[in-house]
């Protein structure tokens, strides 16, 4: 006649085998999952290297083109105009902070009561 202990320490021994497996198991899975990602993640920091690399080259070019003087003029020639037209801007804005000064300030004794300043801002 077998002894309870032995069927009890049986029954034990095939439960860990069994925990263990599907421990096993799942640590491959796990493992097969990390592989996956780190190949995709190797694609992407190739791809963003070659990326990296065009974007460099294009510099490059545009570094060696300065060095030999082939600046495009039409670049310079639209930041001049922009910066024209903020002049224009700027004045005209300026006229129309005194003219909004002047006719607010009709019923005041001075234009410091309005503002705080004696005098309007010019550029």
């Amino acid at each position: 006649m077998p002894k309870k202990g032995s069927v009890k320490s049986a029954k034990k021994t095939h439960h860990k085998q069994d925990d263990n497996s599907e421990l096993i198991s799942a640590l491959i899975q796990h493992d097969i999952s990390l592989q996956k990602k780190t190949i995709e993640l190797i694609s992407s920091f190739n791809s963003l290297s070659g990326r990296i690399d065009k974007f460099l080259s294009v510099f490059e070019k545009a570094a060696s083109r300065i060095e030999r003087g082939e600046i495009e003029e039409p670049l310079a020639k639209k930041l001049e105009a922009l910066i024209d037209q903020n002049k224009i801007i700027a004045r005209g804005l300026v006229i129309l902070e005194k003219y909004v000064r002047e006719k607010t300030t009709i019923g005041f004794s001075s234009p410091k009561n309005l503002t705080g300043m004696s005098k309007p801002l010019e550029f």
